[in-house]
């Protein structure tokens, strides 16, 4: 016999009539018609040469054979429907599962505070580990599975294979000493053009979407560092009278740091939009759902409390 050539319906058939006794029964028990119910029992007593089911008075009774297969037929059935068709679950209560996710130093400032206690509450075997890596290992690494979720500012994560789900925006700061002799309780134009800056580069990342404002307000500022990172910059900051412009969550990490203070740029600097990002392939894991809607659960409209204020402090109009 040729197993290839068997359809599973008809196993689901046999398991009925071997219940039921009866083509009748079977067709009232499967919502089929009783000449299909006949015709799936002619085909499986073609296809194991054997009556399977012969007449006895109102009732069909099964053959030797047919005795010998209920059990492994049920089997069969079972295993389908519990191990191949049923839907996997995923309980954090109880998982020690570790889920994998790209953001960047920021990004970790952002979300890690709040989603690691949420975690140590609801999932206390989870564990997290964060990876930085450049936007072609990235896509690489959430196609296959190494990296579950990018959260924060991803440009490059685009196209159809990507899934995407904005959580909120981010608004910039400027950060300086807190007696800066030049600075009173707002920021004007002249005196944030006049200052000295501080400017941390990093290629792909939100601090670029500031200087793409600056270009296209034909704003010049004088830079007098310029650094790929943003550890050095609060000591930087609160030892001078320098200024820098950094996320608002970089900013309020520095401003318990050193003494800082927080002040609104004087014109619309636009805002980062952050998002959590997978990759289609892996769209319906559980495990992989549970987190994005913990997520989207924690973060999804939580912008800063700064982000009002940036916006009704903005003195300078967009370029037509």
């Amino acid at each position: 016999m040729d197993y290839r050539r068997l359809d599973l319906n008809l196993l689901v058939v046999l398991d009925s009539l071997l219940e039921e006794r009866g083509v009748n029964a079977t067709a009232r028990r499967l919502g089929m018609s009783q000449p299909n119910v006949s015709f799936a029992l002619n085909k499986l007593r073609t296809f194991f040469a054997d009556d399977l089911l012969v007449r006895q008075g109102n009732a069909m009774a099964p053959t030797a054979m047919a005795e010998r297969m209920r059990e492994p037929v049920r089997r069969i059935l079972n295993t389908v429907d519990k191990e191949l068709l049923a839907q996997p679950g995923f309980d954090p209560a109880r998982s020690e599962h570790r889920f994998a996710i790209s953001t960047s130093d920021i990004g970790e400032l952002v979300f890690l505070p709040r989603l690691i206690s949420e975690l140590e509450r609801r999932a206390p075997g989870v564990t997290l580990r964060c990876h930085s890596l450049p936007p072609a290992e990235l896509e690489r690494a959430m196609a296959d599975g190494t990296v579950d979720l990018a959260l924060g500012y991803f440009p490059d994560l685009q196209g159809s294979a990507f899934m995407t789900q904005k959580l909120f925006d981010h608004p910039f700061v400027c950060i300086a000493r807190a007696e800066h002799p030049k600075i009173r309780d707002v920021l004007d134009l002249e005196t944030f053009l006049s200052l000295g800056h501080i400017v941390v580069a990093q290629k792909g990342r939100s601090q670029e979407l500031f200087e793409a404002r600056l270009r296209h307000l034909g704003l010049s500022r004088r830079v007098v560092l310029e650094s790929p990172h943003f550890m050095s910059v609060p000591l930087l900051v609160a030892g001078s009278d320098l200024i820098s412009t950094v996320p608002y969550a970089v900013g309020e990490l520095f401003a318990s740091m050193a003494h800082l203070r927080l002040i609104a740029p004087p014109f619309d600097t636009r805002l980062i939009e952050l998002k959590q990002f997978w990759h289609r392939s892996h769209h319906r894991d559980p495990a992989a759902t549970w987190l994005r809607t913990l997520i989207a659960e924690l973060f999804i409209g939580r912008d800063t409390p700064m982000t009002g204020m940036l916006t009704a402090s903005a003195a300078l109009p967009d370029k037509p």
